[in-house]
């Protein structure tokens, strides 16, 4: 199997591995030490307490079990002191087992919990700008499998740090007991050791592979959810589902790299230690013919050899799992490092109900390239324009001319890279945060509707919405009729993305809910297209008026039907991401050629729309005339 760039470069670079990957259980540590040296205690206790029952167990076959065998009967006292000493040891080591893991269990997902929520507060606190450059699907992966993959090693670590304390006592107690023996454990602990490194090198390149692979899988898995219509109507499912088992493939090749490492390092970690075993008692039996040691001694060695065997590979699971870590690590801090986000300022503006003012002043705007060495494509330049306080103002324009980005400019979800955006003469990025939700409000050309009831789409839970808010929020955005005929009202759950409504009615729900605010500035960015011309049309002149119940606000819209259009008191007509013209749609329509095109060529596909729709509901009425002859 051939390694990608990416491969390669994790290639050159394991030799750092090591050193990375201790230095995020740094970080760990540092961040929760407490926890940690609770764990630590536990898995220290335990490994003393491993060195001790050998030592313990070689003094039972030599000072009980050798005896009795030798003279036929066994001492009630000798026998009941082994076994209180055996049972001690044994209750101490369940403690140090329990402490270990309730330590290093609620250490690792407090961790993960932690990050999670830092990684998507990160996504809210950065730009639309930055979301439009990395795929959704690797969003979600870093929000959940990297973040776990980043804390993994935290479960064996503390056994781990155990461990080394166990061999640090373990080679101490050898010297003590004799310095061949001693010498045999010199040349086993290194060569485990060695052996753990060599394996953390070569995972190191097939864990990164089979981190970014699962961010691709999840990618696609998630554009063939969410594209499930395109892909059905498209008669596609055939190419999706080959792209996805292609992808899902080659992560299937990587997780097998992966297992079949560790299928030939695991058997070599699991081998040396009896090898070392097979050794202290090849080395102790000489020395026991020599005298130098007894057969307590040669007992409690070989069987400490044995008992070594499992802790010791808790330091091999930790050096197995850092590229893993290491790779995860890498992809959360490039979330976390990102830069671009949008601070706000502490400027509040007034809590009335009076309707905003929003002015434009010479904004330009360009979206960021997806590769840093490329220019930016420009779509705005220049842009200046007032909604005056209770005004209704539409942007009218081609496809491409920037509309949907001064909607979105309007409401700060993005900053100009020139020029400024002001409510009622205050820079919107010196605004606190709180006071510009209050104020503005915007309803997105694709409605998102929650997988949750219709009063939680409407109110969300924000202060003061209650229900007689959000009936008032539904009847000004005509949608209380439907509302009310739902199985059970406002407690209907509508689906996820809202499944069970219409494109209508999701509009409309989505208008009610930025209504139920009570905004000063509502940006409507082609908000109504799916609702039929006179449900708009009664919107709109309910939104104008603040004597009919409506929030007397001052509205942006984006507009493509002539009755929208109509009804605003100002049109700005914008090409190429600049204000070509202004004024009256009637103004604009008899001076302005392109306006009058374009207008023309919405009405004319509106009746062609109708026209077809029409056709729809009658041709099964005929066809079925027909065949009833």
């Amino acid at each position: 199997m051939t390694l990608t760039a990416g491969e390669n470069v994790a290639s050159g670079t394991s030799r750092k591995v090591l050193g990375r990957g201790l230095a995020v259980l740094g970080r760990a540590i540092r961040e929760q030490p407490r926890i940690f040296a609770v764990a630590v205690a536990g898995s220290v206790l335990f490994g003393l307490m491993v060195v001790a029952s050998a030592f313990v167990v070689g003094r039972v076959v030599g000072e009980v079990v050798v005896p009795a065998i030798a003279s036929g009967s066994v001492g009630t006292g000798a026998l009941a002191l082994a076994a209180t000493a055996l049972l001690g040891i044994s209750v101490l080591r369940v403690v140090g087992i329990f402490g270990r893991r309730m330590g290093a269990g609620y250490m690792q997902y407090r961790l993960q919990a932690d990050y999670r929520r830092r990684v998507t507060r990160r996504y809210l606190e950065l730009p639309l700008s930055w979301h439009h450059r990395h795929a959704t699907g690797t969003l979600l992966s870093n929000a959940n499998s990297d973040v776990e993959a980043a804390w993994h090693p935290i479960a064996p670590l503390p056994f781990a740090v155990g461990t080394l304390v166990m061999l640090v006592g373990a080679v101490a107690a050898l010297f003590v007991t004799d310095w061949a023996l001693a010498l045999v454990g010199l040349a086993v602990f290194p060569a485990l050791f060695a052996l753990n490194v060599a394996y953390s090198r070569r995972m190191a390149p097939r864990q990164a592979r089979a981190q970014r692979l699962r961010a691709e899988v999840s990618g696609i898995a998630h554009e063939s959810f969410d594209g499930a219509l395109v892909v059905k109507t498209m008669g596609r499912e055939a190419q999706e589902t080959g792209r996805f088992a292609d992808r899902a493939g080659e992560l299937r090749d990587a997780l097998i790299s992966v297992g079949r490492l560790r299928g030939i390092f695991d058997p070599m970690l699991e081998t040396l230690p009896s090898l070392g075993t097979l050794a202290v008692l090849m080395v102790g039996a000489y020395r026991l013919r020599q005298g130098a040691i007894d057969v307590t001694e040669l007992v409690s060695v070989a069987f400490l050899f044995t008992v070594l065997a499992f802790p010791v590979r808790a330091i091999g699971w930790v050096l197995a799992e850092l590229p893993r870590s290491v790779a995860g690590w890498d992809r959360l801090r490039r979330v976390l490092d990102a830069t671009g986000e949008m601070p706000y300022g502490d400027s509040r503006l007034d809590a009335s109900s009076a309707p905003a003012t929003l002015t434009f002043t010479d904004v330009g705007f360009a979206y960021e390239p997806a590769e840093a060495h490329l220019p930016g494509a420009q779509v705005l330049g220049e842009v200046s324009f007032t909604v005056p306080a209770g005004k209704t103002v539409a942007l009218v324009g081609p496809t491409g001319a920037g509309k949907s980005t001064v909607a979105a400019l309007a409401v700060r979800l993005m900053d100009p890279r020139s020029g400024t955006v002001r409510i009622d003469g205050v820079d919107v990025r010196d605004l606190a945060a709180d006071s510009l939700a209050a104020t503005a409000a915007l309803v997105a050309q694709v409605p998102f509707i929650f997988d949750d009831t219709v009063r939680a789409n409407v109110s969300l839970d924000r202060p003061g919405v209650d229900d007689e808010a959000v009936w008032a929020a539904l009847r000004l955005a005509e949608a209380d009729g439907f509302v009310a005929a739902l199985p059970d009202g406002l407690d209907t759950m509508v689906g996820e993305r809202g499944t069970s409504l219409s494109g209508g009615q999701r509009q409309r729900l989505t208008l009610a809910r930025a209504l139920a605010g009570r905004p000063r500035l509502l940006v409507l960015d082609d908000a109504t297209s799916a609702v039929d011309p006179r449900v708009e049309a009664a919107i709109l002149a309910g939104l104008r008026s603040a004597e009919a119940g409506g929030p007397g606000a001052s509205i942006l819209v984006v507009a493509y039907r002539r009755a929208t259009i109509a009804l605003a008191d100002e049109v700005i007509y914008l090409e190429q991401g600049r204000v070509v013209a202004r004024g009256t749609h009637a103004t604009l329509l008899a001076t302005v050629p392109g306006y009058a095109d374009l207008v023309t060529a919405y009405e004319q596909a509106e009746v062609d729309h109708d026209r077809q729709r029409t056709y729809d509901e009658v041709t099964p009425l005929t066809s079925g005339l027909e065949v009833d002859r």
